[in-house]
């Protein structure tokens, strides 16, 4: 790495929501993260990293799962360790997905979302999904290598509507510029 910009190092990407009301099906969201190769940054991604799974070098890793919301503060935690990710990747997009299961949920069905994104102590952005209520999923970040080798962070939620596995096929797509 040249220059003095040392970019994004370490990111943590926290997700919570309130659980279900009794009796109602429980409320099942998911970070997904995506890295798309520098030979095509826009096109298919070479994994995706979600629920019991992680990066195959242990970059991208979710340390905190949750399947109804029920946890203390954050339900969900996603670290990607940019600083350490293979150079043969320049683009990173990472995802939320409300799991359909016995009914279609829009992020509007979704109790009190909330999303974090910090690196350190240091908060890089945070919504609430406001913007896309209508949205079965949304992209929520994008982080890309510049050709120092360092990282730039790209905030912002875009909505998707459609299945989860649609979804990440096509998430790199969404956020396209």
């Amino acid at each position: 790495m040249n220059g003095v910009n040392k970019g994004i190092g370490k990111v943590e990407i926290a997700l919570r929501w309130d659980p279900s009301p009794a009796g109602q099906p429980a409320t099942d969201l998911d970070l997904v993260a995506a890295p798309y190769p520098a030979s095509d940054p826009h096109g298919d991604p070479s994994y995706v990293v979600h629920f019991d799974s992680r990066s195959p070098d242990g970059t991208i890793l979710l340390s905190r799962d949750s399947k109804d919301g029920k946890g203390f503060g954050f339900d969900e935690v996603m670290m990607l360790e940019l600083n350490r990710l293979d150079a043969r990747y320049a683009r990173v997009v990472v995802g939320v997905v409300i799991q359909q299961h016995q009914e279609q949920r829009t992020f509007a069905g979704v109790g009190r979302p909330g999303l974090r994104i910090r690196e350190g102590y240091t908060v890089l952005a945070e919504d609430d999904f406001s913007g896309v209520l209508g949205a079965t999923a949304a992209t929520v970040a994008e982080f890309t290598r510049d050709s120092t080798g360092a990282w730039d962070f790209h905030p912002g939620v875009q909505g998707f509507q459609g299945d989860p596995l649609t979804f990440t096929r096509s998430m790199g797509i969404t956020r396209r510029p």
